[in-house]
């Protein structure tokens, strides 16, 4: 199998394979936290794959896909965010969702990705990307620290039930 990936722009015929991706992140946030996270429907492959197309038409988002051996194994999604005064932030690119299948990780596909991703912000005029990751998702914390990412907030939860 070859190593070589390439990042382009989702496609409509994406569609299955972004939307597979997203409902394994789903399903991995909600496994660590299940008070917090979404809970993965059975339809949610469909339903997160037509969100993403429909976001990947607005001129203001991005979302890409990595390829090798033409099949999707990865997706980034991310877009402008202008001043946020709830978050004290000025204008960003903000990084939503940076997935790689889990048969592909350690190979650099979620690094290729997020340069891709880090370029295409870029050029719609992001001066900065920030981005959320789940508390005990290490291996992607790693990585953006790796990319030149630091923590500047930190996402604190309680449920009113308890």
């Amino acid at each position: 199998m070859s190593l070589l990936v390439n990042v382009r722009p989702a496609v409509v015929g994406d569609r299955d394979s972004i939307g597979r991706l997203g409902a394994l992140l789903v399903t991995e946030h909600h496994d660590f936290d299940a008070k917090r996270f979404l809970s993965p429907t059975p339809d949610i492959a469909r339903r997160y794959g037509d969100f993403l197309l429909s976001r990947s038409e607005l001129r203001d988002m991005i979302v890409l896909v990595a390829e090798q051996d033409s099949a999707v194994v990865g997706y980034a999604f991310g877009g402008m965010e202008g001043n946020d005064y709830m978050a004290l932030r000025g204008t960003a690119g903000a990084l939503y969702d940076l997935v790689v299948d889990p048969d592909h990780r350690r190979q650099g596909i979620g690094m290729t990705l997020l340069k891709a991703s880090l370029d295409a912000l870029a050029k719609l005029g992001a001066p900065r990307v920030v981005l959320f990751t789940a508390e005990k998702n290490h291996g992607a914390q790693q990585m953006f620290e790796l990319a030149g990412f630091r923590r500047t907030m930190i996402e604190m939860t309680r449920e009113l039930d308890a």
